[in-house]
């Protein structure tokens, strides 16, 4: 069961087509990996689809119904984005931040009833800030800013949340930390998740599904484990990769060894493939 699906989806800027005829369904209760290179069009996508951007044609349909017949309420009330690098007022506190999340649910004058501090308490809980409730969102470290406006995403209170780069310019340990919980927030809370990724090792470490996408065209979608292979690879990333197989979970990993291919070298290495993905 899909949650969101694009039918014949034409997106651009002005008279620009940077994405053509775009047919994609994100599915139910996984986490969904965006990958490409640079200007494919992946982040491009993921705003059409959260209706930041309006297509030039074609339609997106939440949860069966057009996106663009929905009110925007309706829609935030479903759908939560997190863009790359969001920004926040000065001396704004965690708690703060969180309850910003609330504002599709809230009356005319804006007040915040008990169901709301019940899910902003919930939203600080499952992302482990609620230690960090009253601190300055500046003090914080980056993957702890990351984890707020996570919590200030899940207040809003959606089944569906969608992240582009949500690791862009954090250290390793933190690129884990963030990715941990949204794989959490998956497996417990049974968020859908769609996120734009770089790096290939987390797309197959963290989603359980994949659409591979190179100038704005779907190259292949489906089971990660599907779509990691050296001949996708080749086509969307002009890379040539071997894949090796985690020998206690099934993941792919990709290990990527030039631009341009040798045939003879061009195979998998399988260990073991039972990873349930």
């Amino acid at each position: 069961m899909s949650v969101i699906k694009t039918k014949n989806l034409d997106i651009g800027y002005v008279e620009k087509t940077i994405v053509k005829a775009l047919n994609i369904e994100i599915p139910k209760g996984k986490i969904t990996a965006l990958v490409g290179g640079n200007g494919s069009g992946k982040s491009t996508i993921l705003k059409t689809i959260a209706r930041i951007l309006k297509p030039q044609n074609g339609a997106v349909y939440l949860n069966g119904e057009s996106i663009h017949k929905q009110s925007t309420k309706a829609v935030a009330k479903q759908l939560a984005i997190l863009p790359q690098n969001p920004t926040a007022p000065e001396g704004l506190t965690v708690a703060e931040l969180v309850s910003y999340g609330r504002f599709p649910h809230q009356k005319r004058f804006g007040t915040l009833a008990e169901e709301d501090y019940q899910m902003i308490e919930w939203a600080l809980n499952a992302t482990g800030m609620t230690i960090f409730a009253e601190r300055p969102l500046s003090s914080l470290s980056g993957g702890q800013r990351q984890k707020a406006w996570i919590a200030m995403a899940l207040a809003q209170g959606t089944d569906t949340i969608l992240l582009d780069e949500p690791t862009t310019f954090l250290d390793m340990a933190h690129q884990f930390e963030v990715l941990n919980l949204l794989k959490k927030l998956n497996s417990e809370e049974k968020q859908t998740i769609v996120m734009v990724v770089h790096d290939l090792n987390h797309a197959t470490r963290f989603a359980q599904y994949m659409i591979a996408i190179k100038d704005g065209k779907v190259i292949k979608e489906g089971k990660t484990i599907d779509v990691t292979k050296p001949d996708i690879l080749k086509e969307v990333f002009g890379i040539c990769a071997d894949i090796v197989y985690d020998p206690k979970t099934g993941i792919p990993l990709v290990m990527p060894y030039d631009i341009v291919c040798d045939s003879s070298r061009n195979h998998l290495y399988p260990v073991k493939e039972t990873a349930a993905i």
